[in-house]
């Protein structure tokens, strides 16, 4: 279990440092926002996709990097539009 929440710490790292390079915001967040970002980016984008019969996030894999780094896209998007 503990390992688990290590990998999605990181995973959640991974994504949510991308996710800001990509939405411009790099500089406006810090690690822990990054992590959160990158930890709810995952779980919109796989429930996005799965509701559109895609397919969700399935491990540490190229896929799941993408559709969790288009989830939190999204949500950096929405943040910055309130």
């Amino acid at each position: 279990m503990f390992v688990n929440i290590v990998l999605w710490v990181v995973f959640g790292a991974v994504v949510g440092w991308v996710a800001s390079i990509l939405m411009n915001r790099d500089a406006n967040t810090g690690v822990v926002a990054k992590i959160l970002v990158g930890v709810v980016g995952a779980i919109m984008g796989g429930f996005l996709l799965t509701l559109l019969g895609i397919g969700g996030v399935t491990g540490f894999n190229p896929y799941s990097i993408f559709t969790a780094t288009l989830g939190a896209t999204a949500l950096l998007f929405l943040v910055s539009t309130v």
